[in-house]
């Protein structure tokens, strides 16, 4: 009975490498130092050249964040779909709250940006800028901290983050993308259909699902849509085997593709992405961009809007009763990740390209506010989550007849 429970409860993958070593995380931070460098040193032309230079269709630039990016969703996706079935999301109370929060991390952020930009009208289209949240960095910083964060406080940072971007992609399409395909957004729907029926026809075998995939990947990418959002679609198609008797099975097709994804995702996929994108030249830049109103709208809608908003959501719905608090961890550890989701790199920057587009002024300015609020937010978030206390456990209370316990 007791191997049993242990086999039913086995720790999934992603849970077991946020809560295990830093390892991932050193080897992103280290390649997007090295990316950062390369583009402020000699070797900047080539740096840039190799990321622009086609490889077919795409750039290998737009092969790194459109292709490489979608697999790394797809293993989020994976994840937060177990534990949205049987894990620390099965709960109304433990979904409702990333989702507040990730409203609340992106409402106060682009509310700072406007109220630093409210009198420049050509700058208030990079409202958008400062409301996403950069999954790969957040989790590189918390893989850092190790045993620090609690593994739920951690779950919950990936769902909230996954939300973000998908909102993130949701504006960048209805306010940003000026050539959606509804075709391809058609053909995007049907391929996701057929997904859906294999599954519900109970296939087991995952190649038709990631051979669908890869279609489901093309046909998102053309029709104007970020490409990384078929990862996630794909991924809540990919089946759960659940029964009374194995609730968790270890076999079901999504515990093996997440188990085989799991280790390229952190060590090859994630470093290679912050190596491309991290690479921002700072040649060229005055004084004067430091202190602009795109640069601070950008910086403080990232270090203080999204640690606002976050926290502050976080907290109403908790005080409201409409959610759980993180289970084991503290409100200094909230607010600590509440602060890292500050750091917005690459969805940031890439809304900021679409919102400046042949702006090459604001374009410098938001990657130096992207850059600073980034920084800022990743410094402050380890520093509160390296000096969070546990929360010291109950004492039993010594009363006689005290009842105790259930409702």
């Amino acid at each position: 009975m007791e191997q049993a429970v242990k086999r039913r409860r086995r720790p999934s993958a992603l849970r077991a490498f946020l809560g295990g070593e830093a390892a991932g995380g050193i080897v992103l931070i280290i390649a997007a130092a090295l990316g950062l460098a390369l583009a402020n040193s000699p070797l900047a032309d080539s740096y840039f050249g190799a990321l622009k230079a086609y490889v077919g269709p795409l750039s290998l630039l737009h092969w790194i964040n459109d292709a490489l990016m979608a697999v790394f969703f797809l293993l989020v996706g994976l994840e937060v779909k177990r534990e949205l079935l049987d894990g620390q999301l099965s709960r109304w109370s433990r979904r409702v709250l990333p989702g507040l929060a990730a409203v609340g991390g992106m409402v106060a952020p682009a509310l700072i940006y406007m109220a630093f930009n409210r009198g420049v009208p050509e700058a208030q289209a990079g409202w958008a800028i400062p409301t996403a949240t950069d999954i790969a960095f957040t989790l590189g910083v918390l893989a850092l901290l190790g045993r620090r964060v609690p593994v739920s406080l951690k779950i919950f940072v990936t769902a909230l983050a996954i939300i973000d971007d998908l909102g993130a992609v949701l504006i960048i399409a209805l306010f940003y993308s000026a050539n959606l395909s509804v075709a391809w957004l058609g053909a995007a729907g049907g391929v996701l259909a057929v997904l859906i029926v294999l599954n519900r026809l109970g296939v087991r075998t995952l190649w038709p699902y990631l051979a669908l995939g890869a279609v489901l990947w093309f046909c998102v990418l053309q029709s104007g849509v970020h490409a990384t959002i078929a990862g996630v679609a794909l991924a809540l198609t990919i089946p759960l085997t659940r029964s009374p008797a194995r609730p968790d099975d270890g076999r079901s097709p999504l515990h093996r593709l997440e188990h085989a994804l799991h280790r390229p995702v952190g060590f090859v996929i994630v470093p290679i992405f912050g190596f491309a994108n991290a690479g921002v030249s700072l040649a060229g830049l005055s004084g004067e961009a430091l202190l602009s109103p795109i640069t601070l709208g950008v910086a403080l809608g990232l270090f203080l809007g999204k640690q606002i908003g976050v926290f502050l959501f976080t907290w109403l719905a908790v005080r409201l009763r409409l959610a759980d608090r993180p289970e084991d961890a503290t409100w200094g550890q909230v607010w600590g990740v509440s602060i890292l989701c500050g750091i917005g790199f690459t969805m940031s920057l890439f809304i900021g390209l679409l919102a400046f587009a042949n702006q090459p002024l604001f374009e410098a300015e938001v990657k130096i506010g992207v850059l600073a609020g980034s920084l800022l937010s990743a410094a402050l978030g380890a520093i509160v989550l390296v000096v969070a206390r546990k929360e010291p456990a109950p004492t039993p209370s010594r009363r006689p007849g005290k009842a105790r316990g259930g409702a």
